[in-house]
């Protein structure tokens, strides 16, 4: 164990030096063009530090994915990591002080991805146990929920040994993320009638006032006793201040631990009715991610992790968040997952 921490260490520019190339290539999840270019510098970075090239699944409306194959055979360990992030171009401002990097995307998660391939490098320039198939799933479309990635990663992570999420642990305790909650995205759209406010108010139906007494009532679905939250995060409407509104948008957040939480909410939420019957709504989403509950094989996985820590001179703890990631779907799936 000592001489990989050793090899590491002698490797640390180039480790950096990896995160910022990675880094200053700016991928926000919206822009195809710009994630393609992100996925070509990370396609670069496997080929010169593993050798190994993509097998690209293109996709029309977001980035291509890319799948990095080492080894043909013996149980797989799959490795999940997007290069995708949430920030626009232009809003990128690396900077380093006291031996730390600064930048957007470096956390989430591109320093993650960097990690795990110079962990597999390091294994094989000191004859670690490696012995088997590692799988890199590298998507493009992570923080926009997986839309066009997640029956990917189910159909490349099945009948995997152990999923490795390469996600940040929870800041402040560097804990691993042994759960996580299941996330729905939902959109209502109302429509209402418009009216003079001043000349003419009773001929109108109001959609902002629909729309408040439906916020009430989403947030009722609330549970904390059980771990489910509901929260109406985008409400606007209306056109002029002296107009009866006749548009009004929500958009909705929903966490669950529980699957029959999940069809709770979701069945509350497609089946919204109006207060006022001159009033319409449209309902639109999902629930986007299952929760990742952890099992007793990610309770095993995540007991050799701590071994591991306790042998390299530290200690790991465990916790449940409630931030959604690619691990919930392998998760889903019975596989033995760890995040963070």
């Amino acid at each position: 164990m000592k001489n990989i921490q050793t090899w590491l260490a002698r490797h640390a520019d180039e480790i950096l030096g990896d995160i910022r190339r990675l880094v200053l290539a700016e991928s926000p999840s919206h822009d195809k063009a710009a994630v393609d270019a992100c996925g070509d510098v990370l396609e670069a970075i496997f080929q010169q530090r593993l050798g190994l090239s993509a097998a690209i699944a293109e996709q029309r409306d977001y980035g291509n994915h890319r799948k990095f194959v080492l080894g043909t055979s013996g149980p797989q360990t799959t490795v999940l990591g997007h290069f995708d992030t949430v920030w626009d171009k232009g809003e990128l401002a690396l900077r380093e002080a006291d031996g730390k990097l600064y930048g957007p995307g470096i956390l989430d998660m591109k320093s993650g991805l960097i990690q795990a391939i110079w962990a597999v490098r390091a294994l094989q320039a000191c004859k670690g146990p490696i012995g088997q198939r590692i799988v890199f799933l590298c998507n493009s479309d992570e923080e926009l929920g997986s839309p066009s990635s997640s029956a990917w990663i189910e159909q490349h992570a099945q009948g995997s040994a152990q999923v490795l999420v390469v996600e940040p642990a929870v800041a402040g305790s560097g804990a691993l993320k042994v759960a996580r909650k299941g996330v729905g995205r939902y959109e209502v759209s109302i429509t209402g009638q418009a009216a003079h406010a001043g000349n003419n108010p009773e001929e109108g139906a109001s959609a902002v006032q629909e729309m408040a007494k439906q916020i009430i009532y989403l947030h009722s679905l609330n549970a904390p006793e059980r771990g489910t939250s509901v929260n109406v995060g985008i409400a606007h409407g209306g056109s002029r201040v002296n107009v009866v509104a006749d548009r009004a948008q929500l958009g909705i957040d929903t966490r669950v631990t529980s699957e029959e939480e999940a069809a709770r909410v979701h069945k509350a939420i497609r089946h919204l009715t109006v207060v006022d019957p001159r009033v319409t709504l449209q309902v639109t989403g999902e629930q986007s991610r299952p929760p990742m509950r952890q099992t007793a094989a990610s309770r095993a996985l995540f007991d050799r992790a701590q071994q591991v820590a306790q042998q390299l001179g530290f200690s790991l703890e465990g916790k449940a968040v409630g931030g959604g990631s690619d691990g919930n779907f392998t998760a889903a799936l019975g596989l033995p997952t760890l995040d963070g």
